[in-house]
């Protein structure tokens, strides 16, 4: 008998079945006493859908599936979890294909691609305070991002989600981290992907452990007070055969219309936003990390990609709309839909949008018209940011619009500074190579670039192995080079990250205002001749005046222009000898009733609490 119910069949078709994961997929169940599991997969075009696993033997005649409206479904008794399967799909042609799951919650460690039963409801969490906490929005945030693969070598060629848990979590209180972001753990086939090109969007990596592993993983850092995003992937997927790719023998998952339905750039099939079950399908994946795997957000990936129709393609690959447009308009209803779900369901969860074009409105609110996210990668201050440092600091006075023009629009949307892994590989070097003149000169740099980051408005984000001034490329087969802090110079900027961080925490006026004028004013922004920007981060609590020198001439006598200052005192330094710097100090600081004089150390930032009267 059918366990899919009439409002189940209404709620897929509509594209609004929110729990899709528990209907869909496999799921350990019990009939009439007996114990088994329940298997369902869409089909609608198959002309036959048979279930293959070990208690079969794998053979597609033992164990057809009935149809019921394009889903197809079978309860084995007898089977349960660690019970490896597949479907094997017929074609109205005849031809017959093996296909994973796409619903599964597990499945085998790559070569391999059969799906495997797992009970993701017996995990017992132990975060129920973590997860009453009020939005990230309002407090400090600092994402350290990760990837599990190549975070540390434990002897093995993955590490576990439970060994990798008590590490990076004690890691992080350390360093000040108040999130993780971990690059993508759903499946997939290729590791040199990074995880970007998933073929099984409700299933944590076998790479690294079971279901039940990464759900330690998880409880282990919302116990240590670590919330964890995860890097999401609706833009694109793979053409496996085993996968999504013609599903049915019909362009199910993908859009029909290879100009919409392929991506030239990665060569991967594209969702076909305007099939409402895709959406579904979709939606259910966020909305599972969310629920089953207790994640506190998303980083969408790719949202560019989705917003236009013409994006990565030459003239004559893409096909405007009729108003000759090129918004891709079913994806954008795709994501309004998705921010709506996420938010109506889990208010607390962070939707954070990669987002490299100017499109208007990512991070404002669908009353308002917007996409609905919360957040918005800030991809012009990170371009902006690299640019100015890359150059020798004799050349920077002439492009001091790189430092400036991110204030020009940073209040626009809610924004995040990320320094991201995208920086530090294909040929890009490490952003300590990236830095130029002399090795003092590259340190310093890098420390100045981390505390330039920590001042601006909008939340943080740092990928792994940037803490310790790596000089390498990340590579995915690898480790962070932690052999490095045996020297002075790398373990200073390891203790710079880990105390800036937790002056960041410590400071409200450096996050309490981020997405407001009302926490930033500047001071100075036209001294370009000397390439040094000053300027005010305020709250109700404290104002901190941050200073910037971008060359490496010291100046004992640099005068600030702020009215009405009483009292002076400097409370971060990144030229501090404890980080490797010339460690040129403020003590007792000489005030005026224009301001107030300092010595002003070389490629360096320097913060001081102001007191006016």
């Amino acid at each position: 008998m059918s366990t899919i119910g009439e409002v189940d069949l209404y709620l897929f078709a509509r594209g609004c079945h929110y729990e899709i994961y528990r209907i869909l997929g496999a799921h350990p169940a019990e009939r009439d006493g007996v114990k088994g599991t329940r298997f369902a997969v869409w089909a609608p075009h198959a002309k036959a859908v048979s279930l293959i696993a070990d208690f079969n033997y794998w053979d597609g005649d033992v164990s057809p599936m009935h149809n019921t409206s394009g889903i197809w479904e079978l309860f084995v008794p007898g089977i349960g979890p660690g019970e490896k399967y597949k479907f094997e799909v017929t074609f109205q042609n005849g031809a017959r294909q093996l296909k994973s799951d796409p619903f599964a919650f597990f499945a085998e460690v790559r070569p391999c691609t059969a799906s495997i039963v797992s009970d993701v409801d017996a995990h017992a969490w132990g975060d129920a305070a973590w997860m009453k906490r009020n939005k990230s929005l309002d407090r400090p945030m600092l994402i350290y991002e990760v990837h599990l693969g190549s975070w540390k070598n434990y002897g093995t060629e993955f590490p576990t989600y439970r060994e990798l848990a008590v590490d990076l979590a004690a890691y992080c209180l350390k360093m000040g981290f108040t999130h993780v972001e971990l690059l993508p753990v759903m499946e997939h086939p290729l590791d040199e992907s990074w995880g970007y090109q998933v073929t099984g969007f409700y299933s944590t990596t076998s790479r690294h452990g079971t279901p039940a592993d990464f759900q330690f993983f998880v409880d282990h850092l919302h116990q240590q007070g670590i919330g964890i995003i995860l890097d999401w992937v609706p833009a694109h997927f793979p053409t496996d055969d085993y996968s999504l790719a013609l599903f049915d023998g019909t362009a199910l998952y993908e859009h029909p219309d290879p100009k919409k339905g392929f991506h030239p750039h990665w060569n991967t099939a594209i969702f076909n936003y305007g099939s409402k079950e895709v959406c579904n399908f979709l939606i259910g994946s966020a909305l599972f990390w969310l629920d089953k795997m207790h994640i506190d957000g998303l980083r969408v990936d790719a949202v560019a990609s989705l917003l236009y129709l013409d994006y990565g393609r030459k003239a004559g690959e893409w096909t405007p709309n009729p108003d000759g447009s090129n918004f891709n308009t079913d994806a954008i209803e795709f994501l309004k839909h998705l921010n709506a779900a996420v938010h109506e369901r889990f208010p607390k969860a962070l939707m954070i949008a990669e987002e490299s074009s100017s499109f208007s409105g990512v991070t404002h609110s669908l009353q308002e018209g917007g996409l609905g996210f919360d957040l918005k990668w800030n991809m012009g201050w990170m371009n902006d940011a690299l640019r100015y440092f890359c150059r020798d600091p004799l050349y920077r006075k002439f492009h001091q619009n790189e430092l400036t023009f991110s204030l020009l629009y940073v209040f626009s949307e809610r924004f995040m500074n990320v320094l991201s892994h995208d920086e530090v590989v294909h040929g890009k070097g490490s952003l300590l190579s990236k830095m130029p003149g002399p090795e003092w000169q590259k340190f310093a740099n890098l420390r100045l670039l981390y505390s330039y980051a920590i001042c601006q408005p909008g939340k943080k984000l740092l990928f792994m192995g940037g803490e310790i001034g790596q000089w390498s490329e990340w590579h995915c087969k690898g480790q962070i080079d932690w052999y490095l802090l045996q020297y002075p110079t790398h373990l200073g900027i390891q203790e710079l990250v880990s105390q800036l961080n937790h002056f960041y925490l410590n400071h409200s006026a450096l996050w309490e205002r981020d997405f407001t004028w009302e926490g930033y004013e500047w001071i100075d922004f036209s001294n370009a001749e000397q390439s040094i920007i000053s300027y005010l981060r305020k709250s109700p609590k404290e104002n901190l005046v941050c200073i910037h020198n971008f060359t490496p001439e010291f100046h004992p006598c640099y005068f600030i222009s702020l009215k009405g200052v009483r009292r002076v005192s400097q409370v971060f330094n990144t030229d501090d000898a404890k980080f490797g710097g010339s460690d040129q100090q403020n003590g007792a600081v000489e005030v005026s009733s224009g301001g107030f004089t300092i010595a002003l150390a070389p490629l360096a930032t320097m913060i001081f609490e102001v007191h006016f009267e």
